[in-house]
């Protein structure tokens, strides 16, 4: 067995107990998971997700015209 080394987070209660009932039911200790996004960062050279700032201003949908809507649904697809 590979040494180990200990990684110490503080994370909102519901946050945690959310991602272990995830967690349990794929079978994989909090432990673990831990370890695959580390790895994921290794092999990515990077956070294995895209992170984006929130628009500004996001617009409601209601205030949008359909032309809008259709063009910024095309946009995330």
């Amino acid at each position: 067995m590979k040494p180990t080394s200990n990684v110490f987070a503080r994370v909102e209660p519901e946050i945690k107990e959310q991602a272990e009932q995830v967690l349990n039911e794929l079978g994989i200790p909090m432990s673990n998971a831990i370890g695959l996004f580390l790895r994921q960062i290794i092999m990515q050279r990077g956070i294995p997700f895209e992170l984006k700032l929130p628009n500004r201003n996001p617009a409601a949908i209601g205030e949008m015209t359909d032309t809008e809507l259709n063009a910024m649904l095309e946009k995330q697809c």
